[in-house]
């Protein structure tokens, strides 16, 4: 259970760290709306807010 714990804290850490960085291209391939600037920050929240998760439950598993 550790383990597995564990590993979903990595990678919900590694996603929210790729959401952060890539977020314009990501925005840019996947999302075809007007406003790309709102997506683009929405997406850069949502990646911080998973990167926190992720940081909690690595942190609590050990």
């Amino acid at each position: 259970m550790k383990i597995f714990l564990l590993f979903i804290g990595i990678v919900s850490l590694v996603c929210g760290v790729k959401f952060i960085y890539d977020a314009r291209p990501i925005v840019k391939k996947y999302f075809s709306f007007g406003d790309k600037n709102e997506a683009t920050s929405g997406l850069k929240i949502f990646g911080f807010l998973l990167t926190i998760i992720g940081a909690i439950i690595i942190y609590f598993v050990f």
